[in-house]
């Protein structure tokens, strides 16, 4: 889920990856929230597993700065290629967990 949301495609030439997080976000208005659905999935995925309060709050805060930066059309549609949220929060959850093991 966090790959197709941050990593999915890439543009030709270059070593730039975007998702459809990126995609959605050129939606004025409703792109950036609609965008917060599979974020909320994987969010919940981490609360399944146990995570702890303090690392459900930074996910929470990797989602909220993600969304807040895409509501700046155009600058915050290309800072939000650069800052990957799901993938932020896919690694703290895989940590979470391998450190559970």
């Amino acid at each position: 889920m966090a790959r197709l949301m941050d990593r999915a495609f890439r543009v030709p030439g270059t070593s730039i990856r975007f998702g459809l997080d990126s995609i959605l976000g050129l939606v004025p208005g409703v792109g950036d929230s609609v965008a917060l659905l599979p974020s909320l999935y994987i969010l919940g995925l981490a609360h399944g597993a146990g995570a702890s309060a303090p690392l459900l709050a930074k996910m929470v805060w990797n989602m909220v700065l993600d969304w807040f930066i895409g509501l700046f059309p155009l600058v915050g549609d290309i800072l939000d290629v650069g800052f990957k949220a799901n993938v932020r929060n896919a690694r703290l959850l895989r940590e979470h967990m391998e450190a559970q093991a």
